[in-house]
């Protein structure tokens, strides 16, 4: 999804005016912004008052892939009203991507559950700077996988989220939940830095795939592999909720919930829209505008994430999580700059080249 640096939609392109093409990238924005701030924060919610089903809260992560299907039919009746119905391709995506999709899929459910496990033992801040990692693991892993070159720029923002990450970890004792032992607090950090890992990995899985797919890839064939992933994420965590009997433990979690039986579901339903939300705005931002726009809009969004965090739940936010937070930021800026530098660089080496070939004498064949 991320990985993409720029995906050209044959319906965003051609089918829409602009005015609706913005529109469209607007809308995208505020759904990865609410999913962004939302979903952690309505995760940490439902621990807070009782719960303590990480398989449950990793489910929720991917369950609502049921939103991508709704989409998917959309766009098929726009395009069956659009060509023949007989012509109409129903799924474009192939058994070679399909599979690859799912491998990606259940690396994905393991990394929820991991990224579960951190929630239910930090807050909500904590895990915010600690998962803001993801972008050096994505780097390191996006160089094995891809061949993406490292930079001064990309090397920078490495040393500083790592430099950031160590900073929380040595200061733990001030950080503590009430009730929360010192092992319990490590045990959710280290998992928490396991998810950011896991996911760096799985992002350069999915741009790889998109470079081995030997198909066009158009935004209805990247919602059908996102919706794959997404079901296989959540058989993963489907079968960790059977393995753990939460199917057995939501009712009566339900009834001893400490904000009542009804917010319980709710909270649970918020929190998977949430999370569809994020994923349907990070894939229609990378769609519409670029992978660039996507990833400054979810850097931009952790201190934003960091002051809700602090205003609903009362979370301390001491000096170390302020250098963390600023070392982030530096390092999420020196990462989007050097990116921003190689696309401008290809942009002028294509136009150059362009060029070149326009200037080139036109040979006269009839003369010859």
């Amino acid at each position: 999804m991320e990985g993409r640096e720029e995906l050209a939609s044959p319906i965003v392109a051609t089918k829409v005016s602009p005015s609706a093409k913005k529109a469209l990238l607007i809308l995208n924005c505020i759904l990865l912004s609410l999913g962004n701030c939302g979903g952690p924060l309505s995760m940490r919610l439902y621990f807070l008052h009782g719960g303590n089903r990480v398989w449950l809260s990793a489910f929720l992560e991917t369950g609502g892939w049921p939103f991508i299907l709704i989409v998917l039919l959309v766009l098929y009746f726009c395009r069956r009203c659009s060509t023949s119905p007989t012509s109409t391709t129903v799924v474009f995506m192939r058994p070679r991507l399909f599979f690859a999709a799912a491998v990606i899929g259940a690396l994905t459910g393991l990394d929820d559950f991991l990224y579960a496990c951190g929630v239910s033992r930090l807050p909500v801040s904590t895990t915010s700077l600690i998962i803001a990692s993801q972008l050096g693991f994505t780097a390191f892993f996006a160089f094995l996988l891809v061949k993406q070159k490292f930079t001064p720029y990309s090397i920078n923002a490495v040393m500083l989220l790592t430099i950031g990450a160590a900073v929380l970890a040595l200061h733990t004792s001030s950080d503590l939940p009430n009730g929360e032992s010192r092992a319990e607090y490590l045990k959710g950090f280290f998992m928490t830095v396991a998810a950011a890992a896991l996911y760096g990995l799985v992002l350069p899985m999915v741009e790889m795939t998109y470079n081995k797919a030997k198909q066009a890839i158009t935004y209805t064939l990247v919602l059908e592999i996102q919706m794959v992933i997404c079901l296989f994420a959540t058989i993963v965590c489907t079968t960790g909720m059977i393995i753990d009997n939460d199917f057995k433990a939501i009712p009566r979690e339900a009834k001893e919930y400490e904000l009542g039986e009804t917010k319980y579901y709710a909270v649970l339903c918020i929190n998977a829209i949430f999370w569809q939300s994020f994923f349907l705005g990070a894939i229609g931002v990378v769609f519409c505008a670029s992978s660039l726009l996507s990833g400054i809009i979810i850097a931009v969004l952790l201190p934003v994430t960091e002051v809700l965090a602090v205003v609903f739940y009362k979370e301390h936010f001491q000096a170390e999580k302020g250098i963390a937070l600023v070392l982030s930021l530096w390092g999420f800026t020196s990462y989007f700059y050097g990116e921003y530098k190689v696309m401008k660089t290809k942009d002028i080496e294509r136009e150059s080249l362009h060029d070149r070939s326009v200037d080139l004498p036109q040979i006269n064949y009839s003369s010859v």
